[in-house]
């Protein structure tokens, strides 16, 4: 039986649907979850969402949040709740390719959390539109 997978935002759901497996990065390192998991919450870090379907793969660059798994009568829920989430055929890669160097020049100038927390958004991003 397929995982039941949910990706959302506060301003909207930006993908649902049956996977395989979904591939996330928390904050404590990459975890896979498969159907029949055992509940599970986790704080997700700046990084790329994998989700697995039959022969094909959809990916997400997500803005830290949580990942809930839930199993209810042999139906595995996977819901990520994004600060931000963006779908990796929705990136613009120059802009963002742009924003990094933006970044990168002004954190040259003075050094900052919010700058490097940005930069670190930016350059998931590129990474995964690459």
């Amino acid at each position: 039986m397929p995982l039941d997978v949910h990706v959302v935002t506060p301003e909207r759901e930006i993908w649902s649907g049956q996977a395989a497996m979904v591939i996330a990065r928390g904050v404590e390192g990459e975890v896979g979850i498969l159907p029949q998991h055992a509940p599970l919450l986790i704080r997700l870090a700046v990084g790329p969402l994998r989700i697995r379907m039959d022969g094909t793969q959809e990916a997400a660059v997500v803005d830290g949040g949580f990942l809930h798994v839930t199993t209810t009568e042999g139906v595995t829920r996977v819901d990520v709740l994004a600060s931000y989430a963006e779908m990796a055929g929705q990136i613009d890669l120059r802009a963002a390719e742009y924003r990094v160097q933006e970044l990168q020049r002004e954190l040259g100038q003075r050094d900052d959390a919010g700058l490097r927390a940005e930069l670190a958004k930016a350059m998931a991003r590129v990474e995964l539109a690459r």
